[in-house]
């Protein structure tokens, strides 16, 4: 465990030129510093993810071989587990805003992440995303706009979640449905009279199924921690995973990182039925016609792994008359999904606008009839 924390911490690096400390670029392979200006390329290994194996981390056994201690801080308003660089610049709640004390900090041990999705593209942009969201909304409170634009409210964090992969193997039984067309004769009455004909009606004819499908189910994705609060939009929540990096420490370089709140069983509990999910589906493909029912399936994992990556999101949070509101981004697709108060004003005048614009149209048309 001790020669793992001094791989992982050794890639933390300060400025040749300054001493600063280097910060990731979103969207490139470089840190840079924000001082002066020096880039430099993060020196991946050219080693695949490391998919680790499910059944001894569920038992407590490994638990340390691939685990890391860090430094938290609790937000006491919200409850969110945050890790945040040494070289981050603010001690607020990304969720809340309220300040972070840091001498509440305390050490954790984390499995350590396999992958890294990096953000792909910068604080400015994902405000000119906001700033876009926000004008475009209707009746929103002026003050709004104010406190949504404002950068320093904006901050980036690394999502936890678990990805499971396994053969899935499955026997099921079910029915298979066929339809096929008969013609039924009708009455009906036209212009007083009584008017025979057929039309065609669907049926179903259903026959036994049984049998068996088997496959590899690829990055189940779960969620990893629970915000109660403040829950991430599933609005936003996709991300192409293809994109994924091996875990590297310089990716969080100037970000926020979620540690996980939930447990890898419960993860795992999640990813199962979602495997379940996925082999009904798989069943009702091998069942074939029309349509199909599935009665029963008995479904078995083999070769389980798993993986905790990281995925990002950028949060803007303010408060608004003693109410909170967040906003999220999606750090990859700029996909922007919140939460928003509406202008009591506005909508009051804008109401008075359209009973005013009725009563003018009414009065134009008596008028005009009147005429007539």
């Amino acid at each position: 465990m001790e020669e793992e924390k001094k791989i992982f911490s050794e890639q933390k690096k300060s400025c040749v030129n300054c001493g600063a400390e280097l910060t990731y670029k979103p969207g490139t392979s470089e840190i840079k510093c924000d001082y002066c200006g020096h880039e430099e390329t993060i020196d991946q290994q050219e080693d695949e993810f490391k998919e680790l194996e499910l059944k001894p981390y569920l038992e407590e056994m490994g638990s340390l071989s691939h685990s890391e201690e860090i430094t938290m801080l609790h937000c006491k308003n919200c409850g969110a587990n945050q890790h945040i660089e040494e070289n981050y610049k603010s001690l607020h709640c990304v969720y809340c805003t309220m300040p972070l004390i840091i001498e509440d900090a305390y050490k954790e041990d984390w499995i350590l992440p396999g992958a890294v999705l990096p953000f792909q593209f910068d604080q400015k942009k994902s405000h000119q995303i906001f700033s876009k969201w926000v004008k475009e909304l209707w009746f929103a409170p002026n003050n709004l706009k104010k406190a949504a634009l404002d950068p320093e409210h904006t901050k980036g964090l690394y999502l936890p979640y678990w990805t499971f992969d396994a053969q899935l193997y499955a026997t099921y039984t079910g029915q298979r449905g066929d339809y096929y067309y008969v013609s039924v004769p009708y009455t009906k009455t036209v212009n007083g009279k009584s008017v025979r004909g057929t039309r065609q009606e669907r049926r179903t004819r259903w026959s036994p199924a049984s049998g068996n499908v088997s496959g590899f189910v690829d990055d189940t994705l779960i969620k990893a921690s629970n915000q109660r609060k403040n829950p991430i939009p599933s609005k936003i929540a996709h991300w192409n995973l293809q994109s994924l990096e091996p875990f590297n420490t310089n990716f969080l370089a100037g970000f926020v990182t979620e540690k996980y709140t939930i447990p890898l069983k419960d993860g795992h509990l999640s990813s199962t039925q979602e495997a379940e999910r996925i082999a009904r589906s798989w069943s009702r493909h091998d069942i074939g016609g029309d349509t199909q029912r599935v009665h029963s399936v008995n479904m078995s994992l083999s070769e389980e792994t798993f993986k905790h990556i990281l995925l990002p999101v950028y949060i803007s949070a303010y408060q608004y008359n003693g109410k909170k509101y967040n906003f999220f981004v999606n750090g990859q697709t700029g996909k922007i999904s919140g939460k928003r108060p509406y202008s009591f004003w506005k909508i009051f005048f804008f109401v008075l606008f359209i009973i005013a614009l009725i009563a003018l149209i009414v009065w134009l048309a008596d008028t005009y009839g009147n005429q007539q």
